[in-house]
């Protein structure tokens, strides 16, 4: 029992975080805006502008979707992250947050499932532009299992974003400086390898596993409704990496 009650006071200390941290997104305009601006430049890419329109395809799929969503998301989540932790650094809160009762891992995660509770809500609309699409179709429509599995791999992706975002803001007291740097570390890993892989000095077989270090890779995947093990343990271990990261930063602090 008495472990298990340990197991409570912890898991209610982490969720005490979240809470306050999820209120402070939506005590402001922040979270509003977020989930507003993600569901407005999706839905103008998918069924307004002609170069990405769905409606122009003259089939039923999302795959346009998957495709833009992770470059919106890209700048979106840091956008939304960015003062996760340098917020605290600048107003001098974060001594106030380290007087009390709580460890490292709970202050990180609290502020993690925050961040990513906002993009779910932003994510979870989405689903008008899957039911909107099934109702246009003419024939079968669209695959359920593989749009499903499609969206886990968004999760996943937004999951590793946000991580980065935060293990970014936890390096600066400047909210401007924590954007830009976990911007462009989430393009980095999203995309750079991918491109490192297509250089022709590699030597042959070489470029597929340079290719599997970067989050394209195994999004790609899950997009075309693959879901391995492979997959999720490589999303699992970059989101644990970077908040390790986050963590020993603010204990070193």
């Amino acid at each position: 029992m008495g472990a298990a009650n340990n197991y409570i006071f912890i898991f209610a200390s982490m969720w005490a975080v979240c809470k306050k941290e999820f209120r402070q997104f939506f005590s402001s305009l922040t979270g509003y805006i977020a989930i507003i601006v993600f569901l407005l430049l999706t839905g103008l890419l998918l069924f307004v502008f002609p170069d990405t329109s769905i409606l122009d395809f003259g089939y039923a799929s999302l795959e346009k979707f998957f495709e833009l969503a992770p470059w919106v998301l890209l700048l979106l989540i840091p956008a939304i992250s960015m003062r996760t932790f340098s917020e605290e650094f600048r107003s001098g809160t974060f001594e106030i947050l380290q007087s009390r009762p709580l460890t490292w891992w709970q202050i990180v995660l609290g502020k993690y499932l925050a961040a990513l509770g906002v993009i779910g809500m932003a994510l979870l609309p989405t689903w008008i532009y899957f039911f909107s699409v099934q109702h246009l179709a003419t024939q079968s429509g669209m695959d359920l299992g593989a749009t499903l599995a499609s969206y886990i791999g968004l999760f996943f992706l937004t999951a590793v974003f946000t991580s980065i975002a935060i293990c970014c803001s936890s390096f600066t007291g400047n909210a401007i400086v924590a954007f830009i740097s976990s911007a462009f570390a989430c393009f980095l890993i999203y995309s750079g390898f991918h491109a490192i892989s297509g250089i022709s000095a590699l030597p042959a077989g070489a470029d597929y596993y340079v290719d599997m270090f970067g989050i394209d890779f195994h999004y790609r995947n899950m997009s075309r409704g693959v879901i391995t093990l492979r997959d999720g343990v490589y999303f699992i271990s970059v989101i644990a990496f970077f908040l390790t990261i986050t963590r020993n930063n603010l204990y070193k602090r």
